[in-house]
C-alpha cells in the first residue's frame, strides 16, 4: 500500500511539472510495462495572402474567390497540438488535440477552442477509435510551412475506424459519408485495403477504397478508388515524396476540393503530389512541393506549389520561411502567400 501510494505521488508530482512547464516531451515510466508520454509541438505562424482568392490560415482544395484582389497579413499558433500515449503492456492508447476548433475574435483575445484530432486504442494488430485514415500515407507528405503544404494533391481524411495489421498488409471499415449526397442513409461503412512496402531505399504503400454512396434522390452508388504514395531517398539525406490518387475517391482527397456525388453521379477524381527535399547542411533544408486536383464533372481544377527553407536552431526549435500560389483555375483565380514560422518540438 505503502508502494503504491508513494508512486501515486511521484506520478502526479510528475505530472504537475510537465504541465508548468514549456517544454513537454517527457515519457513517465510507471512500472516495467506501463508508461505514459507526453508530447506534440507549439508553432506560431505570420502569413500574408495576396490575390483574389480570401486568406486561409492554411490553404485546402477550396477557398473564397473575390472580386477584387485582397491582401491580408495574420499571425496565429492554432497549429499548436499536444498529445499523451499510454503504454500498458500489448496496449496503448492515444490522443491529440489543436486549436482548430473556433471561437475567439481578432478585436480582443483571439481565443481557439480546442479540436478532437485522434483518440484510438491499439492492441497487438487491431486500432479502433478515431485516426488517419487508412487510405492516407503519412510519411509521403512534404515538410511545409503551410499546414500539410498542397493539400490539394493529398489524402488527408481522419474519421472512426477499425482497423486490423497483418505484417505489411491492413484492411479496415471506416466512418461513411456520401458527400454531396443523402449521408443520412449511410448504412454501410467504407472499405480500405493497402500494402505497405518498405526498405532501405524508402517506402511506398498501395491502397485501394471501396464505399456504398447515396444520392439525394434516393439511390444506391457503389465507388472505388486507388492510391500510391511514398517517399523515396535519394542523395545523402534527401527525400522525394509523392503521391496519385484516381478514380472515385471523393471526398478522402484534397481537402473538399471534390465532392463524392454531383447530383446522381459519382464524381471522378484525379490527385497528385510531388516533393522534393534537399539538406544543405545537416540542420538546413528546404523543399519543393507541387500538388494538383482535378474532377470530370464538377470541372474542379486546382494547384498548389510552394519552396522553403527551414533550420534548425536547436534539435528541438526551427524557424522556417516559404513561398507559394494557390489557384483554382476552373474560377481564374489565385493567390501568393508568404509564412514565416517557428515550432518548437516537445
Amino acid at each position: 500500500m505503502l508502494t503504491t501510494n508513494i508512486k501515486k505521488v511521484v506520478l502526479a508530482s510528475s505530472l504537475l511539472a510537465i504541465a508548468g512547464s514549456a517544454s513537454a516531451g517527457y515519457e513517465i515510466k510507471i512500472n516495467d510495462t506501463d508508461t505514459i508520454t507526453f508530447g506534440g509541438y507549439i508553432k506560431v505562424d505570420a502569413r500574408y495572402v495576396d490575390g483574389d482568392v480570401g486568406y486561409r490560415d492554411f490553404w485546402i482544395g477550396t477557398g473564397a474567390a473575390l472580386e477584387e484582389s485582397a491582401s491580408q497579413f495574420r499571425i496565429n499558433a492554432n497549429e499548436t497540438r499536444f498529445n499523451t500515449k499510454y503504454v500498458s503492456g500489448d496496449l496503448m492508447g492515444f490522443i491529440e488535440m489543436d486549436f482548430y476548433g473556433g471561437g475567439g475574435n481578432q478585436v480582443i483575445s483571439n481565443s481557439s477552442n480546442p479540436r478532437l484530432r485522434h483518440a484510438f486504442i491499439k492492441y497487438k494488430g487491431l486500432t479502433a477509435g478515431q485516426t488517419w485514415s487508412t487510405f492516407m500515407n503519412t510519411s509521403a507528405l512534404p515538410e511545409t510551412a503551410d499546414f500539410a503544404g498542397a493539400t490539394v494533391g493529398i489524402v488527408f481524411n481522419r474519421q472512426g475506424q477499425l482497423r486490423y495489421d497483418m505484417g505489411n498488409f491492413q484492411v479496415s471499415i471506416e466512418n461513411p459519408e456520401s458527400y454531396g449526397g443523402d449521408a443520412s442513409n449511410d448504412d454501410l461503412p467504407d472499405v480500405v485495403a493497402r500494402y505497405n512496402w518498405k526498405g532501405d531505399w524508402g517506402s511506398v504503400s498501395f491502397s485501394a477504397l471501396g464505399r456504398s454512396l447515396n444520392t439525394t434522390s434516393g439511390k444506391s452508388e457503389t465507388a472505388f478508388g486507388g492510391s500510391i504514395a511514398g517517399r523515396i531517398k535519394t542523395f545523402g539525406k534527401d527525400d522525394f515524396r509523392f503521391q496519385y490518387h484516381a478514380g472515385e475517391v471523393g471526398r478522402y482527397v484534397s481537402i473538399a476540393a471534390a465532392t463524392d456525388l454531383v447530383g446522381d453521379e459519382v464524381e471522378e477524381t484525379t490527385a497528385y503530389l510531388a516533393a522534393y527535399r534537399h539538406f544543405w547542411t545537416d540542420t538546413l533544408r528546404s523543399s519543393i512541393v507541387y500538388g494538383n486536383v482535378t474532377t470530370e464533372i464538377g470541372d474542379v481544377d486546382r494547384t498548389q506549389w510552394s519552396v522553403n527553407l527551414f533550420q534548425n536552431l536547436t534539435p528541438k526549435l526551427a524557424i522556417g520561411f516559404e513561398v507559394g500560389n494557390f489557384e483554382m483555375a476552373d474560377q481564374d483565380v489565385d493567390s501568393n502567400y508568404g509564412q514565416l514560422s517557428l515550432k518548437y518540438a516537445l
